[in-house]
């Protein structure tokens, strides 16, 4: 085993692919600099910066994946993918419904989301809710090195676009960046982990689609994901010392939706908190709800979410964005009489 940062976990496995797989290529902005490892290992031709225009990369990436490629195509924050959504929402995913099977769009856009620093609501949305309400494309959110290692290896075998997306807060690249600029002087909710992990010496496919419960708990179980798993974590601890027992289910992809994972523990529990930095309003945090009611749970149920967009100065968005202390506050409220 060895130790990673976040976004050199994604870069050692997406180069473990590039080595087996002659198909698969990278394209975006500046990449050839954000990922100089692979650029000296795979060149030019396979690691291709591109123009600042999301929607030409994104729609040849999705026309070089149906000629036979297998592109990673990197938007550098969600927030973009609105200039390239015809090639993403109205091509890439209806492809192969469309073309009865004939063709198909196998690619994976990767992108950072998240907020928590400070640069407003044009660059610090997570969007997964948004993205994943559209048939045909998987969205995967890893929360470790290991999973974001294993998940990306997934994407590019799956055959159908993926969204991956890593939040900024645990992205070890981002973490840089974010430093720098006459940032030093901002603070950020960093988790104590989830930046750095243990990954295997050679990677394998993590299935895309199956939650992992990150703590086993008895009065109430938190379901979330990015970084959200970590906040929830911090407040599991929190909250034991007072007496409440919190499990908490890390989901991992949006797309496709582990509901066996998620209705077996809050029917053990009977409470559900959903910890959700996308929107309020007719997102996930709404899904989860949907899904434990169709399997005919009974439970107690809350949500913490960003309900508005997100505020530009630090002390308006730290009180819109989930918190530890927003968490623990609900689970307090929710394993209440």
């Amino acid at each position: 085993m060895r130790r990673l940062g976040f976004s050199e976990a994604v870069d050692d496995a997406l180069g473990q692919a590039m080595a087996a797989d002659p198909r698969i290529i990278l394209l975006g902005e500046d990449v050839q600099g954000l990922h100089a490892g692979l650029y000296g290992r795979f060149g030019g031709r396979r690691v291709r910066n591109t123009p600042i225009s999301e929607a030409a990369f994104l729609g040849a990436a999705v026309a070089a994946s149906m000629a036979g490629l297998r592109p990673v195509a990197e938007i550098m924050l969600v927030d973009f993918v609105g200039v390239a959504a015809d090639a993403l929402l109205n091509h890439a995913a209806k492809v192969e419904a469309f073309s009865g099977g004939r063709w198909r769009a196998p690619l994976v856009v990767r992108t950072a989301c998240g907020g928590g620093y400070g640069d407003g609501g044009q660059h610090e949305q997570s969007l997964w809710g948004w993205l994943a309400h559209i048939p045909g494309l998987s969205v995967v959110v890893p929360s470790t090195p290991a999973d974001a290692g294993g998940l990306m290896l997934a994407s590019l075998g799956l055959g159908s676009p993926v969204v991956f997306m890593e939040h900024k807060l645990i992205s070890s690249r981002w973490l840089d960046l974010l430093g720098s600029g006459g940032r030093k002087t901002v603070t950020y909710d960093i988790p104590s982990e989830g930046t750095r992990g243990s990954v295997p010496d050679v990677w394998e496919p993590l299935a895309i689609g199956e939650a992992s419960v990150r703590r086993i708990g008895s009065d109430l179980t938190i379901v979330t994901l990015g970084v959200g798993v970590h906040r929830a974590l911090q407040a599991a601890a929190a909250l034991e010392t007072q007496g409440i027992s919190a499990g908490v289910v890390d989901l991992r992809s949006v797309s496709p939706l582990d509901q066996q994972t998620l209705r077996r523990e809050v029917a053990r529990t009977g409470r559900m908190l959903v910890v959700d930095e996308d929107y309020e309003g007719f997102g996930l945090s709404g899904e989860m709800a949907a899904a434990a009611l169709e399997g005919g749970i009974a439970f107690k149920y809350a949500r913490v979410c960003t309900q508005t967009t997100i505020p530009y100065g630090r002390h308006l968005e730290d009180a819109a964005l989930p918190s530890v202390e927003r968490i623990v506050r609900a689970c307090r409220q929710l394993a209440g009489p």
